[in-house]
C-alpha cells in the first residue's frame, strides 16, 4: 500500500529526469492525469498518454519528458509541498510566483488540477500539491 501516490509520481519523474530517460511510466489515477495535463500545458513535458497493461490491474500513465536542444533539463526541480500528514491550502491571492514566474505550483482546486497562473486568473485557491521549476 502506498501512502502518498503523488509523491511517488514526483519521485519517479525526478529520477527519470536525473538519468535523462525519454519517458517515465507511472500507475494512473485521476489526480495524476491532472498533474500530467498541467505539466504538458505549462511546457514541462512533451506529452502523456494512458496505456493498458495486460498483467497489471491498473493502467499506466506514460509521460514523455522534455529536454533542451543540448540535453538541458526542462524540469530542474520538482518537489511535494502538501503531504498527507500536513495539507497546505492557499487562496488565490496568497499564491506567489515560483522563481519569478519561471516555475509553477500545481493546485488541486474546485476547478480541477490547475497551475498557479490559472488559479490566480480564475481567482480560486486550493491545496498546493507541488512546485515545479
Amino acid at each position: 500500500m502506498m501512502t502518498d501516490p503523488i509523491a511517488d509520481m514526483l519521485t519517479r519523474i525526478r529520477n527519470a529526469v536525473r538519468v535523462e530517460r525519454p519517458f517515465v511510466d507511472i500507475p494512473t489515477s485521476r489526480v495524476k492525469r491532472g498533474v500530467a495535463d498541467v505539466l504538458k500545458r505549462e511546457g514541462f513535458i512533451w506529452d502523456w498518454k494512458e496505456e493498458e497493461v495486460e498483467e497489471a490491474p491498473v493502467s499506466t500513465l506514460r509521460l514523455e519528458l522534455k529536454y533542451g536542444p543540448n540535453g538541458e533539463r526542462v524540469i530542474q526541480s520538482i518537489k511535494r509541498v502538501s503531504s498527507p500528514g500536513r495539507r497546505l491550502y492557499s487562496r488565490s491571492k496568497e499564491l506567489k510566483p515560483v522563481l519569478g514566474g519561471l516555475g509553477i505550483q500545481i493546485i488541486s482546486s474546485s476547478h480541477g488540477v490547475i497551475s498557479d497562473r490559472e488559479a490566480r486568473q480564475k481567482n480560486v485557491g486550493g491545496e498546493v500539491l507541488c512546485e515545479v521549476a
